[in-house]
């Protein structure tokens, strides 16, 4: 019997920069790692290669200039953005171009906080004075004398309404959880939530606003002078300097069946490959929820398709009261999962989540944000189950 399950490792590769052939760097690196330290490829092992180093070798970059000029062909004068996240690497560098390109800038804000978690006020406080997030809109003003001139984050410190504000003399705030309370105040409006993104531009196109955009319009076409993302547009971007934005990487599923064909000449294996960015987890402290790109994984290869069906050990233990021996009780029941006699009772308690945003998010974690020099992440027996020998 074999005694270890799923193993993960993050690889160290050299550091990657613009124009290095990300296929050559993957496939030496894995096979250098293997040899150094003894370890075999299999079959349906995974490859996670992360979104930076992927956009990188792209250089999917767009400066602060072209984004001004981007806003500029969309919008006139006046623009209301609606539901930014708080974000210095995310949203900063945007809000920027917008204040340049617009005279007038007009930013509503969800609360109590925004869509991924980072909150502009303690909801215990939001409730203490009355506030009603599902009807109550309101300025800059009130939100001030209810919460005071200074309102910080919890972990940067930052009060987000001043540094957004500080980004243009021309930026005012308002509050509210409704969509189409920007209408007051301009019908040019560019959508810049993430996941509700379809249904915010739905409500205010419907609730009469003339010009309307998402994140995901802008740097969206091809161009031969800046980095563009036909499916995402800036949303998924992070900050790089002052003035550059590194874009969501583009063109990913044909990058992983590139390195797949690459690992299987190199290997033997039938390795599956993926592209992954913020896993799809929630900080139970901060009450922060990690996955600002669009998705957690852009590109990934066929056999990473759907989710997972398990048998859920536990509820057969727990619900245990049968003669004979409960491991090949067990070993059967596996053995059925995709069969016509499972039970559906016995995968209780299984998330059905897509296996992309689990074995991202199992990535992520590995590889981290910061100094690991990881960022390919290889994962071994995650398929397995406990029949396999």
């Amino acid at each position: 019997m074999r005694y270890i399950g799923t193993c993960v490792r993050g690889i160290r590769t050299p550091i990657i920069k613009e124009g290095d052939n990300l296929e050559d760097v993957v496939a030496a690196s894995l096979l250098r790692a293997a040899k150094e330290h003894s370890f075999e490829f299999r079959d349906r092992d995974v490859v996670g290669i992360t979104e930076a180093v992927v956009a990188i070798t792209q250089s999917n970059y767009v400066f602060l200039d072209q984004l001004v000029s981007e806003f500029k062909s969309k919008f006139p004068k006046e623009i209301g953005v609606v539901f930014p996240i708080l974000s210095r690497n995310r949203f900063s560098l945007i809000l920027q171009a917008i204040s340049r390109a617009c005279e007038k800038v007009h930013i509503l804000f969800s609360y109590p906080s925004d869509e991924v978690g980072n909150h502009l006020m303690n909801p215990d406080d939001m409730y203490k004075v009355g506030l009603n997030p599902h009807s109550d809109s309101f300025d800059e003003d009130k939100y001030r004398k209810l919460f005071g001139e200074e309102v910080l984050h919890e972990f940067t410190h930052i009060d987000y309404v001043k540094y957004y504000k500080s980004l243009g003399d021309n930026i005012v705030a308002h509050f509210s959880n409704d969509p189409k309370y920007i209408l007051k105040f301009t019908k040019n409006i560019l959508v810049a939530d993430i996941h509700t993104r379809v249904r915010t531009a739905s409500i205010i196109k419907e609730a009469g606003a003339k010009i309307v955009y998402s994140l995901s319009d802008i740097c969206a076409k091809p161009s031969k002078i800046h980095g563009y993302n036909p499916d995402y547009g800036v949303l998924g971007s992070n900050k790089v300097g002052e003035e550059k934005l590194k874009l969501f990487p583009r063109d990913c599923e044909n990058i992983v069946n590139r390195i797949q064909e690459r690992l299987k000449k190199e290997t033997g294996k039938n390795i599956e490959v993926m592209v992954y960015g913020d896993g799809a987890f929630k900080d139970p402290i901060g009450k922060i929820w990690e996955l600002a790109d669009p998705v957690v994984s852009p590109g990934f290869t066929n056999g990473l398709k759907g989710r997972p069906t398990e048998v859920k050990l536990k509820y057969i233990s727990e619900n245990w009261n049968k003669k004979g021996d409960i491991n090949d009780y067990v070993k059967e029941a596996i053995k059925q999962k995709k069969g016509p006699d499972y039970e559906v009772e016995k995968s209780l308690g299984t998330t059905p989540r897509q296996l992309t945003d689990l074995l991202g998010s199992l990535c992520d974690l590995t590889s981290g944000s910061g100094d690991k020099g990881t960022p390919v992440i290889l994962v071994q027996g995650y398929f397995d189950d406990y029949t396999q020998e």
